[in-house]
């Protein structure tokens, strides 16, 4: 799979799980505890995730290769 693809389907998943978050802040008062949980488990880390891997993702990819590096010298 190619770089471009990887990021274009990470943007999906960012703008995919942004819709209920927007629903949640413009949901009528009454309805959002109905909204709350799904909201503040699944879609707000999702999104907070998605967004630091398209910020800073290349710094933990090389973080993670050189462990992996020094882990497999030593």
């Amino acid at each position: 799979m190619s770089p471009a693809t990887k990021r274009s389907i990470l943007r999906w998943i960012h703008l995919i799980f942004s819709i209920p978050i927007i629903g949640y802040i413009y949901s009528p008062f009454d309805e959002i505890p109905n909204y709350a949980p799904a909201t503040r488990y699944v879609f707000l880390p999702t999104l907070i995730i998605s967004g630091l891997w398209m910020w800073k993702g290349h710094v933990f990819r090389r973080l993670i290769s050189k462990e992996s590096s020094l882990a497999s010298e030593g």
